[in-house]
């Protein structure tokens, strides 16, 4: 089979979030990117899975400048046979999906995965517009897949309930936890990734329809006070002293 999997960065977890230009420009300064959890963990994942069991190759792909390579190479490490970066930083999601449906124009990808969303941005909007764009079928928030040649059975997380769901590929999917579990790239991994072919393309010219007014950081969460139950009279001092509702 033929598998594509898109790839993003993102920001770690663990990297202070700042705002410069009164709110208007994320500072990238001192920020640490990694490859988004929801494409490695899951969505690279389960590709390699279905090419160890049907046979195939799984490509990258990634819209990015030269300097996310680093993150491309993880990619390969972990097991993809190559990778597609189109050269450009992403300007909103709808440019994402634009530039990688163009840059596989022509291409025949059995199955096409996303993460289900990006850590930092919470979207999950690629993946439907990508589909869109290339005229396939989307599968959203799949927890479980397995194929059998052309044919593909799946469940996909409802909020609360699970959907089954049977089709045929060609299809978009955007993975979620529980169709795979993480992989760590080995030292042969590693080895290998280095002489793995990343093909550069050019991006197309897209007009962003989003424009970013301001960003803001979460507001500081209030501290949670325990009170004995047997200490009424402190609990009525706080709610009437400090949160004045009685």
């Amino acid at each position: 089979m033929k598998l594509l999997v898109c790839i993003s960065k993102t920001p770690d977890t663990t990297s202070k979030i700042s705002f410069t230009n009164d709110g208007t420009t994320f500072n990238q300064d001192g920020v640490q990117y990694i490859m988004n959890p929801y494409d490695e963990w899951y969505a690279l994942v389960k590709a390699l899975e279905i090419k160890e069991k049907e046979g195939g190759t799984v490509t990258l792909v990634h819209v990015g400048p030269a300097g996310n390579d680093t993150i491309i190479r993880k990619g390969l490490a972990i097991g993809a046979d190559d990778a597609i970066r189109i050269n450009k930083e992403a300007s909103d999601s709808l440019d994402v999906a634009t530039q990688i449906a163009k840059a596989i124009e022509g291409e025949q990808y059995d199955l096409i995965f996303t993460g289900k969303e990006t850590i930092e941005f919470n979207n999950s909007e690629v993946g439907s517009m990508l589909a869109e764009l290339l005229d396939l079928p989307f599968i959203s928030y799949a927890t479980s897949l397995t194929t059998e040649g052309n044919h593909a059975s799946l469940a996909r997380d409802m909020g609360g309930s699970e959907e089954k769901v049977e089709l045929e590929t060609p299809f978009v999917l955007s993975a979620s936890k529980g169709i795979a579990e993480q992989r760590i790239p080995n030292m042969r991994g590693i080895m290998m990734a280095k002489s793995k072919p990343i093909k550069v393309v050019e991006p197309e010219t897209v007009e962003s329809r989003i424009n970013i007014e301001k960003y803001e950081t979460p507001s500081q969460r209030t501290e949670c006070v325990l009170i004995d139950p047997e200490n009424m009279d402190e609990l009525v001092r706080r709610l009437h002293e400090e949160a004045k509702v009685i």
